[in-house]
């Protein structure tokens, strides 16, 4: 008795999945599966969101998203990043197959995204050369900065910084300041 072949996820496949609280992805056919996240996860989330938008509101060229988003570079690729900036021309569309240029990907690490974050969607935005992407990993306390040429990530364990292109100041986030208690 043989093991059934794993099926080819396409972005439409994807989009047809039923909405039942958990997130779906596919990159490169692969099938990402991910139940709702930890309330640890939300709060860092919140906290970034927090950080970026003062940052944004100064620099009006780009525009912050979160997941869910249905953000696509080809038939087999359909992602929901945590966090994403945009270019705002592409944001006013209102349409996310036409936010294909992210500047800045933010991805927050919970146990069950871990592989994916780090590896699978890691590569697929190294590929796509997303400027800047951050894996937040809440529970080491840490920023692991990737760049698309990057074979290893910059940590970040006091700040990260991002400057976006056409920008003349850097956002710079402080990670103890991150991960402070409730």
């Amino acid at each position: 008795m043989g093991m059934a072949a794993p099926i080819y996820h396409t972005a439409d496949m994807v989009r047809a999945l039923p909405d039942d609280g958990n997130r779906y992805e596919t990159v490169h056919g692969e099938l990402l599966v991910t139940p709702a996240p930890r309330a640890w996860h939300q709060e860092v989330l919140d906290r970034l969101r927090d950080a970026l938008k003062p940052y944004l509101a100064r620099h009006p060229d780009w525009h912050l998203f979160s997941a869910p988003a249905d953000i696509s570079w080809g038939p087999d690729v359909l992602v929901q990043p945590d966090l994403f900036v945009v270019p705002i021309d592409e944001a006013r569309t209102w349409d996310w197959a036409r936010m294909r240029h992210l500047e800045l990907v933010v991805e927050v690490l919970s146990p069950t995204t871990a592989r994916a974050d780090r590896f699978t969607k890691r590569r697929l935005y190294q590929e796509v050369h997303v400027p800047a992407y951050w894996i937040v990993d809440p529970d080491a306390h840490l920023v692991e900065v990737w760049t698309p040429e990057a074979a290893l990530p910059a940590i970040g364990r006091e700040r990260v910084t991002w400057l976006p292109g056409g920008a003349a100041e850097a956002f710079t986030l402080s990670v103890p300041d991150l991960f402070r208690p409730l």
